[in-house]
């Protein structure tokens, strides 16, 4: 077994089709591009389903999204106050849309297009846009650059400040970006890894290999029972962190 090799084909994004390029931008149909169609597909058919079919699976389906819809407004609201309504949809969506490409990486040959860096700084964007959008649309541009720096900061440390917050800005995007694509690839990389026992301590002796294949197999299983755990984990502290930046942005006090 190849550990290069198998790491490669299940964390690196695969090129089926080149489309062009556009100066340093490259357009292509990609696995994950492709996972990442089907995990938006699959929100809009099944939540779709939930809330328009009559059904008795849709009706239980429904329950559980407005069990998860009340909770998300429970705690969106502190931060958001009147406005929990106008933002709780993009929440909602941003929180189904990565749950759901967090799993599609546990399938079979299936891709976690949330543990590519490129996919969760996509998604970080989304964030750091929103907190701009939130904060100017609340208290215009001049209102929103205002509490950068504090009222009664002394005029000598104030660029300072504004540069400090400023890159604190960025920094709330980043650190969802990293934290989001760290956790989602870390599960795939321990799994290999303790499938990977059983083939280089084959290549010394088969009886070490075969013994050591019923603990490396169960480590990779408990691994990918985590995984499921993480899944949901991140997926909701994706997006209660950006609910909770967003509504810093609106209510600065």
């Amino acid at each position: 077994m190849n550990l290069t090799e198998a790491l490669e084909h299940h964390l690196l994004d695969h090129v089926y089709a080149v489309l062009g390029n556009l100066g340093p931008i490259h357009f292509a149909i990609t696995k994950y591009l492709i996972t990442m169609w089907i995990a938006g597909a699959f929100c809009v058919l099944v939540l779709g389903y939930a809330a328009l079919a009559r059904a008795r699976p849709a009706m239980l389906l429904r329950a559980g999204v407005e069990g998860a819809i009340v909770y998300a407004r429970a705690q969106m609201e502190p931060f958001f106050g009147q406005d929990t309504d106008t933002y709780i949809p993009y929440i909602l969506s941003l929180f189904f849309f990565i749950l759901v490409s967090n799993l599609a990486g546990l399938l079979p040959d299936g891709a976690t297009s949330t543990g590519n860096i490129s996919v969760t700084a996509a998604l970080a964007l989304c964030t750091f846009v929103l907190i701009i959008f939130v904060g100017v649309r609340k208290q215009g541009v001049m209102g929103y650059l205002s509490h950068f720096v504090p009222g009664g900061t002394p005029k000598a440390i104030a660029p300072f400040l504004f540069v400090i917050e400023v890159f604190g800005l960025f920094a709330k995007s980043a650190a969802l970006c990293v934290r989001l694509f760290a956790n989602m690839i870390a599960g795939h990389i321990a799994a290999i890894t303790f499938l990977s026992f059983i083939f280089l301590l084959g290549k010394s002796s088969l009886a070490m290999g075969l013994g050591v294949a019923p603990a490396a197999v169960g480590m990779a299983l408990f691994t990918q029972a985590l995984d499921v755990l993480i899944a949901v984990l991140q997926a909701y502290i994706f997006a209660l962190l950006t609910a909770v930046f967003a509504g810093m942005a609106a209510h600065p006090h």
